[in-house]
């Protein structure tokens, strides 16, 4: 779970907040789309996500972390929750596939036979089964990609968000890369994607949130679109059930040229009482309970809460 609550950060000498009260929620197992133009926030969002950077204001919780009682000790217990995947992929090109992937859990102090067990299923996860031996210069971008997908997913955080993780790769490489990801979101991990890839947006239909200057300005739940201004989430609205245009008024029936005199009104019948509602009820028997202990003697009266 993520939760935001009007998280706001302030970077000098900027005309604009980097986030500006931005409030959001992200239940477990979620796939969401984090859009936007350069310079809109997404970036800082993130690192408020990952404690690289703290909100001016304003509430974080991750996974049922409160970020302000958060201890500089505590903060790598938190990443270990989170993983992160990057768009430059930031894999050590001396270690081999699998050293990448077993580099992870060395630094959290993983048992090696943990670790033996651990990566090839990782790697298999990812369809990289057969190239643990080879070093990042080896591989296609695709390849690498997964590669950083398979460390950050080893430790199994139960959150994984990707920073434009196809912003390097061709179409072919990123449409693998994103199935990846759902696949992933199957098996309960939530994922949070900031990404400029309409196409890829468009085809998977999942929540997208709008950033725009630091400002949610859309927050698409279902089959959501692409959308940096917020025009097809007005669209949308409209074919979703919003407020529909005024139907066009009726011509007005031409009044009579003489006024006919009309009968008198007989005196209308009393309607039948309305039947209560069930809640009308409940209030109705509080009132009379009320009634009847207030005319009791003071000293035959019980409690009555109201």
């Amino acid at each position: 779970m993520i939760l935001l609550e009007k998280v706001s950060k302030y970077y000098p000498h900027d005309k604009v907040p980097a986030l500006d009260e931005v409030s959001l929620h992200i239940a477990p197992k979620e796939f969401v789309f984090l859009v936007g133009k350069s310079g809109a926030g997404k970036s800082t969002l993130i690192k408020m996500l990952t404690r690289e950077e703290k909100p001016d204001y304003g509430k974080i919780m991750v996974g049922g972390i409160d970020y302000d009682f958060m201890k500089k000790r505590q903060i790598p217990h938190l990443r270990r929750r989170i993983g992160v995947v990057f768009q430059d992929f930031k894999l050590l090109p001396n270690r081999t596939v699998y050293e990448n992937v077993a580099f992870a859990l060395e630094i959290v102090g993983v048992s090696n036979a943990e670790i033996k067990r651990t990566v090839p299923k990782v790697l298999d996860l990812v369809g990289l089964s057969g190239t643990e031996k080879k070093f990042p210069g080896e591989l296609s971008g695709g390849q690498r990609q997964r590669v950083a997908i398979a460390r950050s997913m080893a430790r199994q955080p139960k959150i994984l968000i990707a920073d434009e993780p196809t912003g390097n790769l061709d179409p072919e490489n990123s449409w693998g890369i994103i199935k990846l990801l759902e696949e992933i979101n199957n098996f309960g991990t939530t994922i949070l994607v900031t990404t400029h890839d309409e196409k890829v947006v468009n085809l998977l239909k999942k929540r997208v949130i709008t950033l725009q200057d630091g400002k949610i300005i859309g927050d698409q739940k279902d089959s959501g679109h692409y959308d940096l201004d917020g025009t097809n989430i007005k669209i949308q609205k409209r074919s979703l059930g919003g407020t529909p245009a005024p139907a066009p008024a009726a011509p007005a029936a031409p009044a009579p040229e003489v006024a006919q005199p009309q009968a008198p009104v007989a005196p209308a019948e009393p309607k039948p009482e309305k039947k209560k509602t069930s809640g009308e009820e409940v209030i109705e028997k509080m009132r009379k309970a009320k009634a009847e202990e207030d005319a009791k003697p003071v000293a035959k009266r019980r409690k009555f809460i109201h």
